[in-house]
């Protein structure tokens, strides 16, 4: 097996990951563009902010596995993946209390002015009037947009400061609510409307893209904060822009819209000219404990990939097939049986959707659950049942 971890990644895990496979090829600042040249005879790929390319997927000649070293993956080309069968896998929660410290961290630093008074103090300026002025945070009312692991750790700590939480997410119940001891927004306009701070939380996907519409931005209070160490794209960052020009919002942001791809190096964004918008550098899940948790997660995810071929944190397996009827068979646990089974469906041209084979204790006989896309005709049912002396008994389930 050879891997390529075309970003950064801590040394120790790069030794464990060699201890296990043939070759590691480590290119911490390869880009987009250097992919497709160096995919060639890789088995994985492992990146954290590295965009995986249709390029890169289609030139691939024995690509099976891309694990994103982070939870978000929405840098690689899931669709092309699909095509070609090969695994994608992420790193879910790892990160969580990383992003949670940095987002708490943005709320503070917009509080306390605390870029401006690092700037100034190393110009040489004393300005405690001006920064003297902060109204704290203390019984502020926090809506937290997205209550998963990153969501749930950053409720904890807006607790510790006193804030009042309310939130908002697709997935959050009356009852969940209730237990994690926040308010539950009916809707995303309730929770703009009511909160001083708002911290975004989501994945970036086709439902969320741009969710925190121009009209969502427009309901904020005059002065409130807006946090988002998420994703760029779930945010109309014409509209965040807009407000944050008019002096009627304060935003943090860790992502944003044409993030250079580079590492390191100059570049030029309409940002940088904005006193309301602080940005640090896509650093949420960049902590060195982050990190480990993170390697040590995709260190699993390759052991037990080639151990037994299964895929810890696979993500894009279709969850609901084309499936409407279910095979049962149960037979003995000789070679030939289910071949048998395959060649008669396959001669009806019926698709089985997934297949799933279990041995009984003794290892004499076995039972075969086949997903199928269409009804097989009474004759394939009753041939196996009547004329098939390895099979016990057939049954159909209609889904």
């Amino acid at each position: 097996m050879r891997i390529l971890i075309a970003d950064k990644f801590p040394d120790k895990y790069i030794e464990k990951i060699k201890g296990i496979v043939r070759e590691v090829i480590y290119e911490p600042t390869y880009k987009e563009d250097d992919l497709p040249n160096n995919i060639k005879d890789i088995d994985v790929l492992i990146v954290r902010s590295t965009k995986v390319n249709e390029d890169c997927i289609s030139i691939s000649n024995k690509l099976s596995l891309i694990i994103r070293a982070g939870a978000g993956v929405n840098n690689i080309n899931i669709p092309e993946a699909n095509k070609k069968g090969i695994y994608v896998a992420n790193c879910p929660g790892k990160n969580s209390i990383a992003v949670a410290e940095l987002a708490m961290g943005l709320i503070c630093a917009i509080d306390r002015k605390l870029p401006d008074n690092v700037i100034q103090f190393r110009e040489g300026k004393w300005n405690k009037a001006a920064f003297s002025k902060a109204d704290g945070l203390y019984e502020k009312t926090i809506g937290i947009v997205g209550t998963g692991k990153i969501g749930r750790e950053l409720i904890k700590r807006s607790k510790a400061f006193g804030l009042n939480v309310i939130a908002w997410s697709r997935s959050l119940t009356k009852n969940t609510a209730d237990i994690l001891e926040i308010y539950r927004c009916d809707d995303l306009n309730e929770l703009f409307e009511k909160a001083d701070i708002i911290s975004i939380h989501l994945a970036q996907t086709s439902e969320t893209k741009k969710i925190i519409s121009a009209d969502l931005i427009n309901k904020m209070k005059k002065g409130a904060y807006l946090i988002n160490t998420s994703r760029a794209g779930v945010i109309n960052e014409d509209a965040l822009i807009a407000a944050a020009k008019d002096g009627k919002i304060l935003v943090g942001i860790d992502v944003f819209n044409d993030e250079p791809e580079e590492k390191q190096g100059k570049f030029s964004s309409d940002l940088i000219k904005i006193p309301n918008i602080y940005v640090t550098h896509h650093i949420g899940a960049s902590t060195m404990q982050a990190q480990n948790a993170v390697a040590e997660e995709t260190f699993k995810i390759i052991e037990q990939y080639k151990k037994t071929g299964v895929v810890k944190n696979w993500i894009n397996r279709c969850e609901i097939t084309a499936a409407k009827y279910q095979l049962v068979i149960r037979h003995f646990d000789k070679p030939g049986v289910l071949s048998k089974v395959l060649q008669l469906l396959s001669d009806e041209k019926i698709n089985a959707q997934e297949i799933e084979n279990v041995i009984f204790d003794g290892e004499l006989t076995a039972c075969c659950k086949i997903m199928l896309d269409s009804k097989p005709s009474v004759k394939i049912t009753e041939e196996l049942a009547n004329k098939e002396e390895d099979i016990l008994d057939v049954s159909l389930i209609n889904l």
